[in-house]
């Protein structure tokens, strides 16, 4: 019997990470497969694009699989297509790279969830109905799923009906919020999908209109009203939801948590909401550690939906957050896992690895540079500023600044290093991961750039470099 052969993987790097991929690898041993490792040519791995590696790589003869680093860019598909050899992003941080194969090299899905979110524009009738679809887009593409149109208590809504007809061309679904019997009547005739929210005394409205209804209690906190019009709309053999309303804290906060959890032991199949906008906009603190406890405890109770908000300016993401949220409590409680390494994009202002390199790794880095262009890493110990000709390490960018070689004749790329200096010190005051050429990474605090934006930002950043090698010619 042949002994099955172990897959061949080629690492490709660059230069300065070559000896540490060596000792990483090393490290690992023993492995599940052979390798080789191949410097492409050129100093920095992140510098290392799928057309390059197209033109440079030759000899592939055993090689069953790439792995390149994580910052190349291109498309690897269309490598691997090209030269018949699958080719795989690595990590961004080569520290990572056990971690990588200990996943068996599969990307966590962060495509399912099991929760809507219903995104509340709350001032509906103080705004014309083109502000509103602007909003509803907005809100749709961080991630919502039904428009809640908030009405307002003794305010006017002449233009409910055309709002919803509206936004249904526009090819949303419509939640209509009121605590106004008429404006929830007006709302479902116009063809709301669903109504906020709908109790003992106003369920008469259901036979009014066939949109799905939100159930609450009667009054606070009667959760025996609640129960009453669950069993009685349950009888229907309609869709809805109930809400037993989540309070602020120190107002009752832990004891509505108690009351979503008995709901859902005793109607473990109905579908039940989560109003959040309580707890995020009532409390002073970054939401993105808000919403993942809640979706913590959403996830645990096996909720079905949530109403959001963003009123406040310090919850200006909150609907995007609640989005990944919903998508990475998800995947960690189909895996049995705890909700952590799967993504960080709850991890808004700090890292779980921070600074990827300590004093001495960047002390190899600079001892194998030949070149005047400066490079920047972020440690536990400053900034740390180095080229062919010296490094100087501070947590001031201004100490640091004035010791850099840079010509009066250069705007160009002093505005770059000043620049540069200044993402590197917030990186150091918030333990955030610093790359050179990179903006920060505020996970779902902030919208995601679009590749435009991002190649112009090199194509920028490529002539201010090339300024300063045509100066130091």
């Amino acid at each position: 019997m042949n002994e099955m052969k172990n897959e061949n993987i080629l690492f490709l790097t660059g230069k300065l990470a070559q000896k540490r991929l060596v000792r990483i690898l090393e490290e690992m041993k023993p492995l599940e497969f052979t390798y080789e490792i191949r410097n492409i040519g050129v100093s920095v791995a992140a510098l290392i694009t799928a057309q390059m590696i197209a033109r440079r790589i030759t000899d592939l003869e055993n090689v069953d699989r790439i792995i390149v680093p994580g910052l190349c860019r291109g498309d690897l598909s269309k490598l691997s297509d090209e030269i018949g050899i699958p080719c795989i992003r690595g990590t961004i941080d080569m520290k990572d790279l056990p971690g990588f194969f200990g996943r068996d090299c599969k990307p966590i899905d962060l495509s399912r969830h099991d929760v809507l979110i219903f995104a509340e524009i709350v001032d509906a009738p103080m705004i014309s109905i083109d502000e509103i679809i602007t909003r509803a887009k907005n809100y749709q593409l961080d991630g919502a799923d039904i428009i809640d149109i908030g009405c307002l208590p003794d305010t006017p809504f002449p233009h409910l009906e055309d709002v919803v007809r509206e936004l249904h061309q526009a090819g949303f679904k419509i939640s209509v919020d009121s605590l106004n019997e008429d404006e929830l009547l007006r709302g479902g005739k116009a063809g709301a999908d669903f109504l906020l929210s709908l109790k003992e005394s106003s369920l008469w409205i259901a036979d009014e209109v066939s949109s799905t209804p939100v159930l609450i209690p009667e009054n606070h906190k009667d959760m025996k009203s609640l129960y009453r019009v669950i069993d009685s709309f349950s009888k229907r053999n309609r869709p809805f939801y109930a809400d037993p309303i989540l309070d602020p804290i120190h107002f009752g906060f832990t004891k509505s948590i108690i009351r979503y959890h008995d709901l859902r032991n005793d109607y473990p199949d109905i579908n039940i909401m989560m109003g959040i906008g309580n707890l995020t906009e009532l409390t002073e603190a970054d939401t993105t550690g808000i919403n993942a406890i809640l979706f913590g405890l959403i996830s645990e109770m096996h909720l079905d939906a949530i109403l959001a908000t963003q009123v406040s300016r310090h919850c200006r993401s909150a609907v995007r957050e609640a989005d990944m949220a919903r998508r990475i409590f998800y995947a960690a409680r189909q895996d049995s896992t705890i909700p952590k390494g799967l993504d960080r994009s709850l991890l808004g202002m700090h890292e779980r690895r921070p600074f990827q390199y300590d004093s001495n790794e960047i002390q190899e880095f600079y001892e194998n540079v030949k070149d005047p262009s400066y490079r920047i890493q972020v440690n536990e110990n400053g900034i740390h500023v180095y080229n062919r000709d010296g490094i100087f390490i501070d947590t001031n960018p201004f100490e640091i600044f004035t010791k850099l070689d840079l010509l009066q004749d250069d705007a160009p790329h002093a505005f770059y290093m000043g620049v540069e200096l200044g993402r590197a010190q917030i990186a150091w005051q918030l333990g955030k991961n610093y790359r050179q050429d990179e903006e920060l990474d505020w996970g779902a605090c902030s919208k995601e750039r679009s590749d435009e934006q991002k190649k112009e930002d090199i194509k920028v950043t490529h002539n201010m470099r090339e300024s300063r090698k045509k100066v130091n010619k």
